[in-house]
């Protein structure tokens, strides 16, 4: 694992936030507390948690061009940010959170490899100190999270199983894997990819493994910051 750090309550204004760290890949994710909800979860009693994702123009060796000005987001964006939303909402009790909704907004200021996986355990942090903010001013019918969540990235890199790879572990990487799973040890989506040489179920086990001890570790880190 590279060196991993998260501050929160960096954005004053946010209801819950968190800058967050993986090596040189940094993550800045704010959490909003918002008492609308899509048209279609209106009057069901239940609340939303839901995510968006986006590069700083500058947060990669070259600018890259806002999707703002391009007038759509990039598939790989819409992707990423609808993986955040499914990744969060596995650990919600939606009915607690009562007609209300959270928006987790991801904002990648330096990408290093694993912006989608720093993303989801940085917005685990920032989701938490919402929540907080909730009940303590009784918005919520109870506590609504039933579990953390973190992500880590792992692959097969010059013959053997690497976790959390950088830039450039990932582009030599034969394999590229992101693993999300709850504090207890549970599964929520495992993504796995074979760019040259096809991986065996011993690779595939042993890349889970990594994951397991790595998210472990980062579910311990996450507990450390939010009792600070």
């Amino acid at each position: 694992m590279r060196a991993v750090t998260f501050e929160r309550g960096v954005a004053q204004k946010a209801e819950g936030s968190c800058l967050v760290s993986f090596g040189n890949t940094k993550v800045l994710v704010t959490a909003s507390v918002e008492t609308s909800l899509p048209g279609w979860l209106r009057g069901k009693g239940q609340g939303w948690v839901t995510a968006e994702y986006g590069m700083l123009p500058r947060a990669t060796g070259s600018r890259t061009r806002r999707e703002a000005t391009a007038g759509k987001q990039s598939g790989r964006t819409q992707e990423i940010q609808r993986l955040i939303g499914r990744s969060l909402r596995a650990i919600v009790d939606l009915q607690m959170l009562g007609e209300n909704q959270i928006t987790v907004d991801c904002d990648v200021l330096e990408a290093d490899g694993g912006t989608r996986t720093a993303s989801i355990t940085g917005a685990y942090v920032a989701l938490a100190e919402a929540l907080r903010w909730m009940d303590e001013r009784k918005l919520t019918r109870g506590n609504a999270l039933r579990d953390s969540v973190a992500a880590v990235s792992c692959g097969i890199y010059r013959g053997a199983p690497v976790l959390d790879l950088d830039y450039l572990e990932d582009v030599e990487a034969h394999t590229d894997a992101n693993f999300v799973m709850t504090g207890s040890g549970k599964f929520v989506e495992i993504q796995g990819t074979a760019e040259q040489v096809p991986f065996s179920r011993d690779e595939l086990n042993a890349l889970m493994a990594l994951a397991e001890q790595g998210i472990g570790d980062l579910t311990e880190m996450q507990q450390t910051v939010l009792q600070s």
